[in-house]
């Protein structure tokens, strides 16, 4: 199987710490770019230089949002094909539902054990990494 080039997005320079460790500690195979907010990933997504895999993203940031993010990925002929997975603290049905219509590929709350959120990581990476993606 291939390494995976992923985007992650999170204002929470410890959550971005988090993901990469659980990264590493399972010796996962990926390259990892990070963002501090939604303005910061669309930079990185519109250099053509750049291509992802898929793209990580916190709901809730300063400057640009996760969701003002997506509605722009999937505006974006180039852009909306790549997954797009949320990640957030926030427990609001009204999210999910908000994120889903946008086309979101996938959604989970970051739980504040880090057991479960290692959990949570390494099935979400293991089931990217088996499907098919565009490159």
């Amino acid at each position: 199987m291939r390494s995976l080039s992923i985007l992650l997005i999170d204002d929470d320079e410890i959550e971005r710490m988090k993901f990469k460790q659980v990264c590493k500690k399972v010796n996962f195979s990926c390259s990892i770019l990070e963002a501090n907010n939604g303005n910061e990933a669309l930079q990185y997504l519109n250099n053509l230089e750049n291509s992802f895999d898929i793209v990580i993203s916190d709901l809730q940031m300063p400057i640009m949002d996760g969701l003002e993010l997506l509605k722009r990925v999937r505006n974006n002929n180039r852009l909306k094909s790549i997954p797009m997975i949320i990640m957030s603290n926030s427990q609001d049905e009204n999210h999910l539902k908000e994120c889903y219509k946008y086309g979101i590929s996938g959604y989970f709350t970051k739980p504040e054990s880090f057991s479960k959120y290692s959990k949570k990581v390494v099935s979400l990476l293991k089931y990217w990494k088996r499907n098919e993606l565009i490159s």
